[in-house]
């Protein structure tokens, strides 16, 4: 039987969006097909569709179908045996970047980009129908390595939802892969492996956050102490190409830093050169054939990152051979995670073009902005900018995603929610240990003195967001004691039964992240 006709059916149909098609393959077998993961292979086609309740990758065949189709693991069906029905495994994701190269990741260079991190592995293709139409480039397999124990995911796992994602989209682009806030040379290794292109370093616990009220005696000391062989410097050395300097950035901008200046920005970021030069080495030596892109994470710190120090951590890695792609510096103000920006945006948006022209200076790399997620007064700014001030922007977001997934449960499936609610506000006070928040517990309310209308109104509220938002990993990870998943099963089943609403919230969320950089 052939599939022919009902795939050139389906390619030619007039359609919006990609909304799994019903198909008829026998009086007893019925698929629904995502018309735009259609795509050819020498003379056999391979898609996505529902077969129930769950998606499978389908690949036609025929008698003289290329071998490698028969490394798909899968069953032919009795009811239309022309047709394999194969598990979305990792097997069958590897397969897939074999044959399509569009289904791998490739290095995305200095174009403006977005990271779009999915803790759950089921946002990607709505990720992509937001930004498809536009010239920002995504990075889809977005993740750190405490998110993935967080999680219980592996890296493996993310890449692969990846691969489905763009292969369900059609999405041809090319995606970036973020192995994020990286903070070991074991980290570059297992991301490495997994097939990973973008490196973020996060050196953040080398960063001396006390350096700008170290006495003088102690400060000298912590200066001598620093890794110099790593540095392949001395203090006397790197006090010398600063001291009495004045740095020429742009046209309209000079760097003047004054002695103390130069020897508390050494202290405070010394270490966190040295270490972000051990593992570029490691990239180097280790992964000399394969395609990677390193971004720098300085952004953990509790003190802005100065222009000066900018320029010290960018220009002594770019005497040490290191080159970025990126740099996050930590910005003025408050970036806290799952709210809007907190503090002085004309402060923010004149510091953040000084970052962008040490960038164009000594790069170019872009910069980069983390805990982007909900940040639209900091979109704002940036794009109210002319493009050469605005600069080359990287934008990551992860959280965000999460809390659309809540919200479509929240609509969906009410009582699921106000269990997670509860559960959430029990674990906010342990969780939140390791984040920027600032929401008081007290203020959102328990489940059982919510309507529905009042849950929805806790995605507007910003300390319902951070409560929800840093109990994650609890959430998705909380087992009863029989050690069965009390949640993330019932999550995940919840939102592939209400996928296109799913898909609709995450769209509308992310349009407003995007839109003001096309401006």
């Amino acid at each position: 039987m052939s599939l022919m006709p009902i795939i050139e059916k389906l390619k030619t149909a007039p359609r919006s969006g990609n909304q799994p098609l019903l198909v008829e393959l026998s009086k007893s077998e019925f698929i629904r097909i995502y018309p735009k993961s259609i795509h050819q292979f020498e003379r056999a086609y391979l898609f996505i569709a529902r077969r129930g309740e769950r998606k499978y990758l389908f690949v036609s065949l025929t008698k003289d179908s290329h071998p490698a189709l028969a490394r798909f693991e899968g069953e032919e069906l009795e009811t239309y045996p022309s047709l394999k029905c194969c598990p979305l495994n990792y097997q069958n994701a590897m397969m897939l970047r074999e044959l399509f190269a569009f289904t791998r990741p490739v290095l995305i260079g200095l174009e403006n980009s977005f990271g779009l991190g999915d803790r759950l592995g089921l946002a990607n293709p709505a990720h992509l129908r937001a930004i498809a139409d536009t010239l920002l480039r995504a990075i889809l397999a977005q993740q750190s390595i405490r998110e993935l124990e967080r999680t219980e995911r592996t890296a493996d796992e993310v890449m692969d939802a990846a691969t489905w994602a763009v292969f369900q989209e059609g999405y041809g682009q090319g995606f970036g892969a973020d192995a994020d806030h990286l903070k070991t040379t074991e980290h570059v290794d297992r991301m490495m492996q997994a097939g990973f292109t973008f490196f973020t370093f996060d050196p953040s616990a080398y960063v001396v956050n006390e350096a700008a009220q170290l006495p003088n005696e102690e400060l000298s000391n912590r200066l001598n102490s620093l890794p110099w062989n790593i540095l392949a410097d001395s203090p006397e050395g790197m006090r010398s190409r600063y001291e009495g300097k004045a740095f020429r950035v742009a046209n309209d901008f000079e760097i003047h830093p004054t002695a103390d200046e130069i020897r508390r920005a050494l202290v405070k970021y010394g270490a966190v050169i040295a270490h972000a030069v051990t593992l570029y080495r490691h990239l180097e030596n280790k992964y000399r054939s394969r395609p990677y892109e390193v971004e720098l994470s300085v952004d953990e710190t509790d003190s802005p990152t100065t222009p000066f120090e900018h320029f010290l951590v960018a220009n002594e890695l770019k005497r040490l051979g290191v080159k970025l792609v990126s740099l996050a510096p930590r910005f003025v103000g408050d970036f806290e995670k799952g709210i809007d920006f907190k503090g002085d945006l004309a402060l923010f948006q004149k510091e953040y073009v000084k970052h962008v022209k040490i960038a164009e200076a000594l790069g170019p790399y872009k910069i980069s902005i983390h805990s982007g997620s909900d940040k639209f007064s900091v979109y704002q700014a940036i794009g109210a900018l002319n493009p050469a001030a605005a600069g080359r922007v990287h934008v990551k977001t992860a959280g965000t995603s999460y809390l659309e997934a809540l919200r479509t449960i929240a609509a969906r499936e009410p009582e699921l929610f106000g269990e997670i609610l509860d559960f959430a506000r029990s674990r906010y006070e342990t969780d939140k240990a390791s984040y920027h928040v600032s929401a008081r517990l007290d203020l959102v309310p328990p489940a059982q003195n919510c309507t529905l209308e009042r849950f929805l109104r806790l995605f507007d509220d910003d300390d319902a967001r951070q409560v929800l938002h840093v109990t994650f990993g609890s959430v998705l990870t909380c087992k009863d004691s029989a050690g069965k998943p009390v949640f993330k099963e019932r999550i995940l089943r919840a939102l592939e039964q209400h996928e296109e609403a799913h898909y609709e919230y995450l769209q509308r969320h992310f349009r407003r992240h995007i839109e003001p950089f096309l401006q």
